[in-house]
């Protein structure tokens, strides 16, 4: 990360006829060759720079951390994915009766709404039914698909994806 305070410090380079430092400093490669071929364009655009120094240090700053993929106040921009990844691996390890408790749960809730629709759903059906991801409600179905309680067949009409419940 640049630093303002550096920034001016190479601006006062001009003094000693190195014009343009603090522009190459900041990333401004063709502005700094011609600040230093110029002589700051003959002053003027040197003087200018002192009010805009900030700002070409906090844009630096802003474009370094957008690079490494980072906010500007620094933070991860896919900090609660990892987070909520983290905390469902931890909760998997920690608490696998919890787990299977929520599963159970969401295979009672997906065999009531198949039983209100006359034993056949579809995913996007189920997760609007139960509130549940679609990757927990794929995996349920998949689980109960596995267990014989139900098949996969297509609509005859749509070709959507159709779980056929047994016994319901």
């Amino acid at each position: 990360m640049n630093n303002i305070g550096t920034a001016y410090v190479l601006w006062l380079g001009c003094l000693l006829q190195l014009h343009g430092l603090h522009r190459l400093y900041n990333g401004k490669i063709f502005t700094g060759l011609l600040w230093m071929f110029s002589f700051g364009l003959f002053g003027i655009g040197q003087l200018v720079d002192l009010l805009l120094i900030p700002n070409m240090v906090q844009e630096h700053n802003d474009k370094l951390r957008s690079s490494q993929g980072l906010l500007p106040s620094g933070v991860p921009q896919n900090q609660a994915v990892i987070e909520r990844i983290v905390t469902q691996e931890k909760l998997e390890k920690l608490l696998p009766s919890v787990v299977q408790y929520q599963t159970n749960q969401l295979t009672v809730k997906l065999l009531k709404a198949a039983e209100a629709r006359g034993g056949s759903l579809s995913v996007t059906q189920e997760v609007m039914e139960t509130g549940a991801s679609f990757a927990e409600v794929e995996n349920a179905l998949l689980s109960i698909v596995r267990a014989g309680y139900a098949d996969i067949g297509n609509h005859p009409e749509t070709g959507v994806v159709l779980y056929e419940f047994k016994e319901l």
